[in-house]
């Protein structure tokens, strides 16, 4: 069986994860594999897997490790995956990423790449962020300010910061992440697979260093 590339990228919110994994997979040719998306889509399409996992979350339950890797060994077994894929929002949890292993067996070559940016910076980048309420295209009042406060450049609607881009919420975020998913790192340090990267750095500096340790094998 073909040996397949799994990359994983880790970091927390406003680390710059979604621009640098749409760059990753335009590079390496990898399908982007989003959770998030593969739950809109069964659901949508009212697939077997959709249906299942619709009962749980009407039930206000939490759809289950083996049920979220069931829709993920689903879809990368479509062709698009053939050449290796990313993960994006998975695995979030230490049993997940347990579950994922087993479940990958000796059949992929995986590399975990982990954005490190200060939690002050982080906090800048998501709380400075504003959203147009008409078009949703976002701005940025240190790095993308509007030409005229308070206006969409785009479309001239109204700015506003989103209710999860509090400093509230996104401290809470960063406190689940904290928890939650940043053992992850100790996970794959352990088994030689994680190369941290400064995510602190112009976008096209990380993004060079991330691609760098995509290929050749400086996880270890």
């Amino acid at each position: 069986m073909t040996v397949v590339l799994v990359l994983i990228l880790l970091g927390p919110p406003g680390a710059g994860k979604g621009t640098q994994a749409a760059r990753l997979c335009a590079a390496r040719s990898l399908a982007h594999i989003s959770t998030g998306d593969l739950f809109r889509e069964n659901l949508k399409q009212d697939t077997a897997l959709g249906k299942r996992a619709k009962g749980f979350m009407d039930a206000g339950q939490l759809v289950p490790d083996e049920l979220v890797l069931e829709m993920l060994f689903d879809r990368v077994a479509k062709p698009d995956c053939r050449q290796g894929y990313l993960l994006d929002g998975f695995p979030r949890t230490i049993p997940q990423a347990e579950a994922l292993e087993k479940r990958l067996g000796g059949h992929a070559k995986v590399v975990v790449l982990s954005l490190r940016v200060p939690e002050p910076v982080l906090l800048e980048r998501l709380t400075a962020r504003r959203t147009c309420k008409a078009c949703n295209h976002v701005h940025h009042l240190r790095f993308a300010p509007p030409k005229v406060a308070g206006k969409c450049d785009k479309c001239g609607g109204e700015l506003v910061q989103r209710t999860d881009d509090t400093l509230e919420v996104v401290s809470k975020r960063l406190e689940v992440y904290r928890n939650q998913t940043q053992p992850l790192e100790g996970f794959y340090a352990g088994r030689k697979l994680l190369a941290e990267v400064d995510g602190n750095r112009p976008e096209e500096e990380v993004f060079r260093d991330l691609s760098r340790r995509s290929i050749g094998g400086e996880a270890a």
